[in-house]
C-alpha cells in the first residue's frame, strides 16, 4: 500500500479515523497514536522525537527529519522510507516517543503496533532492517546499553520472512542476555498485509521470578521469557519494572543484516508503514 499521495484523504473522514488501536477485553488503552494528518506532514512533534545524527551498529544510513524519509501518509499511517541518492548514500527515518511507560505492579502491560512492510522482493532488500522496539528510559539519563534494557517487539532483516522478538540486558558481553547477541525469538511472518506485533509484560505475580515477557504476532504468542530464566532481579527490573520509550525505524546496513548491495532497492517498496501504536494496561 503506497500512500505517497493521499489515497484515503478523499474518502470519508470516518474511514481514516477508524484506523485506530482495537479494544482488548480486560485492558485499558493508556496511550495511543493513530497518525492522522495531511499527506507529507511530519509525525506529531508533541509526541515524537524525529531523530537524526544517530550512529550505531555500523549502519550506513543517515536518519533525517525530511518527509522523504518519514511522513504521515494522509491515510491514517506513518511511513518510514529508505532512500538511496545517485551517489549511493542512504537516508531513512526514525522516531522515538517523548514519553515513557512503566509496567505497573500487579498488572499486565501490552505494547503493540499494526505494521506493513514494503512489497519489494526479498532479493531486493539486502541490508534493510525495519524495527519496532522499546528502550529503557534510563538510556536518556546516562545508563549505558544494554544495562538500561531493551525489548525488541518486531525486527526483520534482509526481507526474510522471519520476525524477531528479542531482549537485551545486563552486561555488554555475555551475561543473562548473552550480549551482544541478546536473547532472540523468531516467528514466521506473512509477505504482505498489515499485522499486529505485540509484547506483553505480566507483573500479576508478586514473585519477580514468576513474571513473564511474551511476544505475539496477530494475537498468537510465539515466545516467553520469565524472570526465573533471567535469574537476576536488578536485570529483570530493567526490562519489566522500569519505564520504556518506543522507537520505530528502518535502518540500512549494520552488523546484523550486513550492507545493502547493488540489488537493494529504496523507496516505498522497501518502507515500513504503521497504522497505529498503543500501550495497554489491565
Amino acid at each position: 500500500m503506497r500512500f505517497q499521495e493521499s489515497l484515503l484523504a478523499a474518502v470519508a473522514p470516518a474511514l481514516v479515523a477508524a484506523i485506530a488501536p482495537p479494544n482488548i477485553q480486560g485492558m485499558n488503552i493508556v496511550w495511543s497514536e493513530a497518525f492522522e494528518g495531511p499527506a507529507g506532514a511530519s509525525p506529531n512533534g508533541d509526541v515524537w522525537n524525529i531523530m537524526d545524527a544517530i550512529n550505531t551498529n555500523n549502519e550506513v544510513q543517515t536518519y533525517t527529519t525530511s518527509n522523504q524519509n518519514v511522513q504521515i501518509s494522509g491515510g491514517g499511517t506513518v511511513q518510514f522510507v529508505p532512500r538511496k541518492s545517485p551517489a549511493g548514500l542512504w537516508t531513512s527515518g526514525r522516531i522515538e516517543t517523548k514519553g515513557s511507560w512503566t509496567p505497573a505492579p500487579g498488572k499486565v502491560t501490552k505494547i503493540q503496533a499494526n505494521i506493513l512492510l514494503g512489497e519489494n522482493p526479498t532479493a531486493n532488500k539486502q541490508g534493510l532492517w525495519p524495527a519496532f522496539w522499546a528502550l529503557g528510559d534510563a538510556m536518556r539519563h546516562g545508563t549505558p546499553w544494554p544495562t538500561a534494557g531493551e525489548i525488541d517487539i518486531m525486527e526483520q532483516i534482509n526481507g526474510l520472512l522471519t520476525g524477531y522478538g528479542t531482549i537485551h540486558c545486563g552486561s555488554s558481553l555475555a551475561g543473562p542476555c548473552n550480549e551482544p547477541i541478546g536473547r532472540p525469538h523468531t516467528t514466521p511472518m506473512a509477505p504482505d498485509g498489515f499485522h499486529t506485533w505485540s509484547v506483553t509484560i505480566d507483573r500479576t505475580n508478586d514473585d519477580w521470578r514468576a513474571q513473564a515477557i511474551t511476544w505475539q504476532l496477530d494475537g498468537d504468542t510465539y515466545a516467553t521469557v520469565t524472570g526465573a530464566e533471567i535469574n537476576d532481579a536488578p536485570v529483570w527490573s530493567s526490562l519489566a519494572h522500569s519505564p520504556l520509550y518506543l522507537i520505530l525505524n528502518v535502518a540500512v546496513g549494520g552488523n546484523w543484516p550486513g550492507k545493502p548491495n547493488d540489488a537493494t532497492l529504496d523507496g516505498y517498496g522497501s518502507m515500513m508503514e504503521v497504522h497505529w501504536v498503543a500501550v495497554y494496561s489491565s
